[in-house]
């Protein structure tokens, strides 16, 4: 739900990685943590030194580099120079640390990160739109 709560705000803004991309990305992450925490749990119950080592750094790590690939993918510069997609890929990295946060029952943590990121993308936003006015916006890089 928090992931979809990312992907409605870019839905409505016209934006890519909408509504089903970033739920698939919060859902995805979650999986991974929670099955890398049974993957540990499972380990130190089994004593025999062919046991399996996990560490759930690495596997916070190895769905940032996940993660950050696919982010990529979304970033481009036009033939003005201008970048796209910069706050698309920050996005998913956001919805992906939503989703390690939920699978690890950091709820609060999780809830605060999607309103401040919430605020963030709209809020902001408009606020930018106002302030620096249509002429500076079309002179800044754009998402």
């Amino acid at each position: 739900m928090l992931g979809g709560l990312l992907g409605w705000e870019r839905e409505a803004a016209g934006k890519w990685a909408g509504l089903r991309t970033q739920m698939l990305v919060c859902l995805a992450t979650m999986l991974f943590v929670r099955l890398g925490q049974i993957l540990i749990g499972d380990s130190a119950r089994d004593a025999s030194p062919a046991a399996v080592r996990a560490d759930p750094v690495h596997i916070i790590a190895a769905v940032a580099t996940g993660i950050s690939f696919l982010g990529a993918g979304t970033i481009f510069h036009d033939r003005g120079g201008k970048s796209h997609g910069l706050t698309t890929a920050a996005g998913l990295l956001v919805t992906a640390s939503i989703g390690i946060a939920v699978a690890m029952d950091r709820y609060i943590i999780a809830c605060g990160v999607t309103l401040l990121s919430l605020f963030v993308l709209h809020t902001l936003r408009r606020l930018e739109k106002t302030s620096l006015g249509t002429k500076s916006n079309q002179t800044r890089n754009t998402e």
